[in-house]
């Protein structure tokens, strides 16, 4: 009894320690997980350890003979076991990896060339995000500290989950619980509200649920949501999970399912998506081909531009991406997300391996679906567009944010926000890719693009103002007269519209003539405040 006790008891606080192991680091139970593979092994080298030290300490008369040699022949079933584990891992890691399947990788996206101006239309300046995911934590941290009511119990959580909602750019992310103590007092009732950000007009909504949300992952046991996830889909290998909405403003937890189609750990995409409703817990699984239209981020933006470097380095094979490196693409160093056809499309540059600062193109790749579209325009890298803005206000030591890619006057755009030490977008800044000294800088966006497209048509840039600009025939009902930075302005508006028309006098000087109850033709662009004109017909 003494020996069975001298093994059993140790196996039974190896199996204990491996159970709250597991229920902390949370592998998924299938072979293509690494994170399974560390957990089988680790448990295996730990056994062989307890068997060893069982048979050693047991050694002694040879009435014990056969009771050693069966726990050293258990040794040695263990250490082969383990020892044959670590070797499929290492090969399976090997067969698994680009250098050997440079062909598979490389087709995993499907990538097709398209018409920059036919797809990305000129919009509406108040559908512009001109915070970035920083810019966004500021302000949101701001609001909580001014809720009373919570303030004391619950904190902003980092997630900042960029969604289309209801046409508008926007950024939501829940309150956590403060601190354990916090969640052990208030974990009945869940967490009653989460922020959201309009990234175009920096407006920031406490919005609190009737229900609070109850999974979540500041929970700390079963409710917590990879707890939740993983004890509901023990083999389910998971991605990074997202925070969004759907369009009655419900929360919910986007949890894509990561698939390997490459050998054992090769050639991860993503097969399917659970949907988990962050206050009820109930949850869907999707095939991606189903997941529904108001979900805007099943493909991380790292795993898809992960996929587009294995499409641009390994056209010619794995040793030609190391080696001679012709025809060699790559991403640059940064994204940004762009609203299109209502989905959220991740924005990277595409340059050669050389780092030579200019861009042979841009890419787009459509987080829910992963359709990535190539655009073939050379011209300026981001980060040199954005050391082109910088260098226009380097007395006031104002930082670039990552641009977005905007159809300025039909030309390709830097739109490009500009933050003072304080994190606040003090100004913005637009560059034309193709000619990266042509930059232009606003007060705001609507400022920014008229000197914007000023300098174009001076720098002989064909500006397409008449053609993808809007137009509107009205009648005028009110005409106000303003100055601004010592120009004159006249603000009309038209008996067919609720916009303002700002009309830079300057500019147009034969506006003067126009009386109340004339009939004027506008080609103009749209603005958060004003609408301003760009012609008159």
């Amino acid at each position: 009894m003494r020996k069975f006790l001298k093994i059993f008891v140790p196996v039974l606080i190896l199996i204990t320690a491996a159970y709250i192991y597991y229920y902390i680091t949370l592998p998924a139970i299938n072979i293509h997980s690494p994170g399974f593979w560390f957990f089988i092994i680790g448990v295996l080298v730990i056994l062989s350890i307890i068997i060893a030290l069982a048979s050693a300490g047991s050694s002694g008369g040879g009435r014990h003979l056969n009771a050693d040699f069966y726990k050293n022949k258990l040794f040695v079933i263990s250490v082969s076991v383990t020892g044959i584990l670590v070797l499929v891992y290492i090969a399976g890691s090997i067969l698994s990896s680009p250098m050997v399947n440079a062909k598979k990788y490389q087709r995993i996206l499907k990538v097709t060339e398209r018409n920059f101006t036919e797809d990305i239309q000129e919009i509406s300046f108040d559908k512009i995000p001109i915070l970035d995911k920083d810019s966004a934590a500021m302000l949101g941290s701001r609001k909580m500290g001014s809720i009373i009511e919570y303030v004391s119990q619950f904190e902003v959580a980092g997630n900042y989950t960029q969604i289309n909602f209801k046409g508008a750019p926007t950024r939501v992310t829940p309150l956590r619980y403060g601190s354990f103590i916090k969640w052990v007092t208030n974990r009945s009732q869940g967490i009653p509200a989460y922020l959201q950000i309009d990234m175009a007009t920096q407006e920031i909504n406490l919005i609190k649920l009737t229900k609070g949300i109850r999974y979540s992952e500041s929970e700390y046991l079963g409710r917590n949501i990879y707890r939740y996830l993983r004890f509901n889909y023990p083999t389910y290998i998971f991605d990074n999970i997202n925070f969004e909405i759907n369009d009655d403003g419900t929360p919910y937890w986007i949890c894509p399912v990561k698939d390997y189609t490459i050998g054992l750990f090769g050639g991860q995409t993503v097969g399917r998506v659970v949907i988990v409703n962050a206050v009820t817990g109930q949850r869907e699984d999707y095939a991606v081909a189903d997941v529904p239209k108001w979900v805007d981020r099943v493909y991380s933006a790292e795993l898809l531009i992960e996929l587009y470097d294995y499409y641009g380095t390994l056209r010619h094979g794995y040793w030609n991406s190391v080696f001679s490196q012709k025809d060699v693409l790559q991403t640059t160093d940064g994204y940004n997300y762009i609203a299109l056809d209502d989905d959220v499309w991740v924005y990277t540059g595409v340059t050669s391996v050389a780092g030579d600062e200019s861009n042979v193109g841009f890419v787009l790749m459509n987080q829910r679906t992963a359709e990535t579209r190539f655009y073939s325009i050379s011209g300026a890298e981001e980060y040199s567009a954005m050391a082109s803005a910088e260098g226009q206000v380097q007395h006031l030591n104002y930082r670039a944010t990552f641009p977005l890619l905007l159809n300025i006057g039909g030309e390709p755009t830097y739109f490009i926000a500009l933050k003072d030490a304080a994190g606040l977008v003090k100004k913005y800044a637009m560059v034309n890719i193709s000619q990266y000294q042509i930059v232009a800088i606003g007060d705001s966006v609507n400022e920014c693009e008229k000197t914007y497209l000023e300098l174009m048509k001076s720098n002989n840039i064909n500006v397409e103002d008449t053609t993808k600009l809007p137009k509107i025939t009205g009648t005028i009902t009110k005409i106000a007269e303003g100055v601004v930075e010592g120009n004159s302005h006249y603000y009309i508006l038209l008996n067919n519209s609720n916009a303002i028309f700002d009309v830079e006098v300057t500019n147009f000087i034969d506006i003067i003539k126009y009386n109340i109850g004339d009939t004027v033709t506008f080609i103009y662009s749209e603005g958060t405040k004003s609408n301003i004109v760009f012609g008159i017909e």
